[in-house]
């Protein structure tokens, strides 16, 4: 009877109260979450003027990840609510994007494409990006408003396409003998369903979806960075490149390191050499530098087993995607 007391007790702290005589008190919460405001921390610096440096880091969607203890907010609304708290200081004068991505839904991907541009327009702020390790798809494609995009010697980026996936189980289906029957209003209502095989005419349809998503990811492309026309119909193969050879075909500014990229933003931005550093996140980090990943938490993930790339719902889902399917290992 006492384990199970015990074992009750610990529930309602994990819940949020503990119930003493009939009555519920409150509790300190044992993590972080969504609840918790963003908080400033300085990572160097202390001159006047700050920029601030946003971590981009996994696949990117508007998805909020939901663990055991906590739900974390998505990534698009963590990446919106740093760029307006940038918006409202006046001693932010850049923000700087380290981007660690292979890139996510197209959706989520043209929604920081937005909110960035629409950020700059509304502030006259510098806008930077550095590559870390990857920078694909979604991941080069929020960058693109950027005034200057860095990548390290070793990053890789490009890929610049779409991809349309779906799961198929039919299959399957068929060796366990289940079906699937379905009643539609229209010819296409189902089409796209994983429990039969798309018809050749819902292929061409898809294909030209695909496409015209591709083409808007293609058209910025030229339209941010000025790319010449030989140079368009090698990106348009959605290729990846290491950082000499985007250079080459301009879609980045610079080779360098993330020291380098603080050097030139605070350059661009007029500030002096030694302005602050500064993140938003909220908790604080003992020994934080310009390479600490973790943006919002102390704990990367609010489960208590990682399944790593097969962790992310919308992976589960049928959709358009600018994403290197590859770069996925270890984000």
């Amino acid at each position: 009877m006492n384990l199970i007391i015990r074992r009750l007790a610990v529930f309602l702290l994990m819940t949020g109260g503990l119930l003493v005589n009939g009555c519920m008190f409150p509790t300190v919460k044992l993590f972080t979450d969504a609840s918790d405001p963003l908080q400033e921390f300085t990572i160097e610096g202390d001159a006047p003027g700050k920029v601030l440096m946003i971590s981009v880091n996994g696949i990117i969607t508007d998805i909020s990840p939901k663990g055991m203890l906590r739900t974390d907010p998505s990534m698009v609304q963590d990446i919106v609510s740093q760029l307006r708290l940038a918006e409202k200081d006046p001693e932010v004068q850049a923000v700087m994007f380290k981007i660690d991505s292979p890139g996510g839904s197209v959706t989520a991907s043209d929604i920081l494409y937005h909110e960035i541009l629409s950020f700059k327009q509304r502030t006259g702020k510098k806008v930077t990006a550095v590559v870390m390790n990857v920078a694909a798809s979604g991941g080069y494609y929020m960058a693109l408003p950027a005034d200057l995009i860095i990548a390290h010697p070793t990053s890789v980026t490009g890929s610049i396409g779409v991809l349309f996936m779906r799961p198929k189980v039919y299959g399957l289906m068929d060796k366990i003998g289940v079906d699937v029957s379905a009643n539609t209003s229209g010819e296409n209502k189902d089409m796209g369903s994983p429990f039969r095989k798309a018809t050749e005419a819902e292929d061409k349809m898809f294909q030209s979806l695909t496409d015209s998503l591709g083409k808007r990811f293609v058209d910025l492309v030229i339209e941010h960075r000025n790319i010449e026309p030989d140079a368009v119909k090698d990106i348009s193969t959605a290729r990846i490149y290491l950082a000499q050879d985007a250079l080459n075909l301009g879609l980045i500014d610079e080779i360098g390191y993330i020291g380098d990229a603080i050097v030139r933003t605070k350059e661009l931005a007029g500030l002096d050499e030694n302005s602050r550093i500064i993140v938003y996140r909220r908790e604080e980090f003992a020994n934080d530098n310009l390479y600490n990943s973790q943006s919002r938490y102390g704990d990367a993930h609010s489960s208590l087993i990682d399944m790593g790339p097969l962790d992310s719902a919308f992976l589960n889902l049928s959709g358009f995607y600018y994403l290197w399917p590859a770069g996925m290992d270890g984000n």
